[in-house]
């Protein structure tokens, strides 16, 4: 394999071959390498002078847990809130109206319409964002082609420098970002244009104003229909736990007991996981406040049903 050698002594390796090596892992240069060889940007480390010999990529912190798309934790949390509150808050309600077989019926049926109804609003939801998203696109695109550079260099510099950007960087941000976006020479295939087409819309002046300046960024079709589902599931099993008890004790009103002992239980569990997953926890207080206050809401709202239709009966 050929390798390289540097002032310092450190011999930065070229890519393993398939044959004979079964390290896969690319190379490592010096932040002061020199030679023939440029390195790239992504390949340079300061691990050869640290005394551990650890790249910064590979340091641990002491909290290292791996965070899941915060689209899908919103989803997910929006279902699941609403199917453990909406159908308990119900269920405890008709509970002080007669027997179990009342509001297992009045239960699933709200259940089913519920989870479709709220799979319908995330998949409503996602589509305006995603329309949005297009008509701010084609809006800044056009708005980026007929404005001068300085007008560019000042929407770039009024993006860059509350975060401590210079002028003079702001000013080779934008001629950079301008040049890609209305480079000349593309090719007149049609295949590599419609290629170039595609590439276009995330480089350039307007994906980086969308995406910086607006705080925005382009919505998938399958991102818009996992969130329907998402929604829609979460809502429809969240929904079916305080239904439960219903289905094997005929009085209501043991019934409520035994719901509002396993919701409440799974209230906890769905609280502490939230501040889990979200990185809300921080500690033991963090995952108890989230259990709590996730508790408190469904509690409330199943007390004030219940209140409400006792009220009204009498």
């Amino acid at each position: 394999m050929a390798s390289e050698s540097y002032s310092n002594g450190t011999v930065a390796v070229s890519l393993p071959t398939r044959e004979g090596n079964v390290n896969t892992k690319p190379p490592v240069w010096p932040l002061d390498a020199s030679g023939t060889l440029t390195p790239p940007l992504p390949a340079r480390c300061d691990r050869h002078d640290r005394q551990d010999g650890i790249c910064c990529k590979d340091l641990k912190s002491d909290d290292d847990r791996t965070l899941i798309d915060p689209d899908i934790i919103r989803d997910v949390v929006i279902g699941l809130s609403d199917g453990l509150t909406v159908p308990f808050a119900l269920a405890a309600g008709l509970s002080s109206l007669g027997t179990s077989r009342l509001v297992v019926a009045g239960g699933i049926a709200e259940l089913i319409a519920g989870a479709i109804s709220m799979g319908i609003g995330g998949f409503l939801a996602s589509s305006a964002e995603r329309d949005q998203y297009h008509f701010l696109r084609r809006h800044t695109s056009a708005r980026v082609q007929r404005s001068c550079i300085g007008e560019m260099e000042r929407e770039v510099c009024a993006v860059l420098g509350p975060v401590g950007v210079d002028e003079k960087t702001c000013q080779a941000v934008t001629k950079c970002l301008r040049d890609v976006e209305f480079d000349p020479e593309v090719s007149s295939s049609s295949d590599e244009e419609a290629q170039f087409l595609r590439w276009k819309n995330q480089v350039g002046l307007t994906p980086f104003l969308l995406k910086f300046g607006e705080g925005m960024e382009e919505i998938s079709k399958r991102r818009v229909y996992l969130s329907a589902l998402t929604i829609g599931l979460g809502y429809l099993v969240g929904g079916i736990i305080p239904l439960i008890p219903y289905f094997f004790v005929p009085q209501a009103h043991v019934a409520l007991v035994y719901s509002c002992v396993v919701t409440g239980i799974v209230l906890l569990i769905f609280g502490a996981v939230k501040a889990r997953v979200t990185g809300a926890g921080q500690g033991a207080g963090g995952y108890i406040w989230g259990a709590v206050s996730t508790l408190l809401v469904g509690g409330t709202a199943a007390a004030a049903a219940y209140a409400l239709v006792a009220w009204l009966e009498d």
